[in-house]
């Protein structure tokens, strides 16, 4: 297994681009192995506040910590038969792996037909570690009712993959492991959330569907040039629709006003609140949770979002203020990671390392992967492109400039 530091995933040779900026392989790599990172991070403290937070771990959670439940793990309710902690990682990685091994597949743009295709088959097909359940098994055996919906609707109900998502739990079950999308369209937000649309279809409807293209599209807009929070905040809001865009724009006028996750913690959660359909119990959601909508929002996207900013894109700041938000709190430190570690922000090799370990996981193998892809179809698109500007050019529609 490869480890932080070593030849073969350093980006020291190459991990910044001439113009000083971080390089391709380093955001590439930054926020796979970031998000990977935030998701095992917050998974032992998934579903609880942050009042139960601070009194179960006597203070807030400054990285890798042990079950809620301590050895009780393998019984202890709500979370049986999942080893949550000691670094790791969840389905939001598993799922963000296997979408990555998609875009190995198929080394183009992704729709849902991909999904259908490629990802359902090997969720349904392929064991893999599991580092939760501690055994190797179908990653379908692991995943949430809102993703074994993507085996029931595709594999078994036959529906078109682009309407399959119809129906479904509205959560962040799409938006979770959609960074790879924004990776591949680097510094192009709106590719990516019109790829991530289209992809999201197979899976999601409604604001989670919206929330995987805002997400895509947040992630690429962290990997231009002289990138900010504010900046990929910016670029959010010039896509978002409906519900998401007016909760990421409260939560994160609210964020600006801090500069420190603790005294942001209360702020963010009421500022998300009037979008979020779970309601103020994470454990016992209103009965108009998890609804189609067009003026709610999940709450995990507004929140990562909102920890980037008091954070100023500090990875560390990001996602401790992620993880010690509670609720899905594996979900939010996923989406801060990633976006953190899209920017730039090293991630510390410590918590790396000990994740990887901890999960039996590669976790730069994806990025080397993803990376090679991401070139790939760049020059497809470039050729794409000369190949359509010659066509408009031919028929009379470009017009010569004085």
């Amino acid at each position: 297994m490869r480890t932080p530091g070593t030849a073969e995933n350093s980006t020291a040779e190459n991990g910044t681009a001439e113009n000083g900026t971080p390089a391709l392989e380093e955001r590439i790599t930054g926020a796979l192995v970031g998000a990977a990172v935030g998701d095992a991070l917050g998974g032992p403290v998934e579903g609880y506040s942050p009042e139960q937070i601070l009194e179960r771990h006597g203070g807030r959670v400054h990285g890798v910590v042990g079950p809620w439940n301590g050895d009780a793990w393998r019984t202890a309710r709500p979370i049986a038969p999942y080893y949550k902690g000691d670094g790791h990682v969840t389905d939001d990685t598993l799922m963000t792996h296997a979408l990555v091994r998609v875009y190995g597949t198929v080394r183009d743009h992704l729709d849902a037909y991909s999904v259908a295709e490629h990802l359902v088959p090997d969720l349904m097909t392929n064991p893999r570690w599991i580092p939760e359940l501690e055994a190797e098994a179908l990653v379908l055996q692991r995943v949430f009712l809102a993703e074994k919906w993507l085996a029931a609707r595709i594999h078994y109900g036959h529906v078109d993959p682009r309407e399959a998502g119809t129906g479904n739990i509205v959560n962040c079950g799409a938006a979770m492991y959609m960074a790879p999308v924004g990776l591949v369209n680097a510094a192009h937000p709106a590719g990516a959330y019109a790829e991530a649309l289209d992809v999201a279809g197979a899976h999601q409807s409604s604001y989670g569907r919206e929330a995987a293209g805002v997400l895509a599209a947040a992630v690429a807009a962290a990997c231009a040039p002289g990138a900010t929070p504010d900046s990929v905040v910016s670029a959010c809001l010039s896509l978002a629709k409906d519900g998401t865009r007016a909760a990421v724009e409260a939560v994160c006028e609210v964020a600006s006003r801090y500069s420190d996750f603790e005294s942001a913690l209360a702020p963010l959660r009421e500022a998300v609140a009037p979008y979020d359909t779970v309601g103020p119990d994470y454990r016992a959601p209103s009965l108009a949770a998890r609804r189609p909508s067009r003026v709610h929002a999940i709450e995990e996207l507004p929140v990562a979002l909102g920890m980037l900013l008091v954070s100023g894109g500090d990875y560390r700041h990001a996602v401790l203020g992620a993880v010690n938000y509670g609720r899905d709190c594996d979900s939010i430190a996923t989406m801060a990671g990633a976006l953190a570690g899209a920017l730039g922000s090293p991630v510390p090799e410590d918590w790396a390392k000990t994740v990887a370990e901890a999960s039996r996981l590669d976790l730069w193998e994806p990025a080397a992967t993803l990376t090679a892809v991401a070139r790939e179809v760049f020059e497809r698109d470039v050729t794409r492109r000369r190949l359509h500007e010659r066509a408009f050019t031919a028929i009379g529609g470009a017009r010569c400039s004085d």
